[in-house]
């Protein structure tokens, strides 16, 4: 069974991907080939999802450090830069007021 889960995982990205009912499909398929027993189908379709779940994760945090290093390497302000600023200009603003 490890054989053949590591055999569809690693058919890529697509995979990870799908949805739950392309994976539930994809499964079906092996089954109807014999290549996976309909009782090992409800494991391999979780062990699938989770996989695609864990992977999917990954990619998402990976794509979040990229995005980060590019928007820190343009030297643009960041939300806490611009609070910040817009709290000494209260500040400022306040203190003109009062004079």
């Amino acid at each position: 069974m490890k054989e053949t889960i590591d055999k569809v995982v690693s058919l890529g990205l697509g995979i990870v991907m799908a949805g739950k009912e392309q994976i539930e499909k994809t499964v079906e398929d092996l089954v109807t080939k014999g290549e996976v027993n309909r009782s090992e189908s409800k494991a391999l379709t979780d062990e699938l999802i989770k996989k695609g779940a864990e992977t999917r994760e990954q990619i998402e945090a990976m794509a979040r450090e990229r995005v980060h290093a590019i928007l820190e390497s343009m030297h643009l302000a960041t939300k806490e830069d611009i609070e910040r600023i817009e709290r000494r200009l209260d500040a400022l603003e306040r203190s003109r007021e009062r004079e």
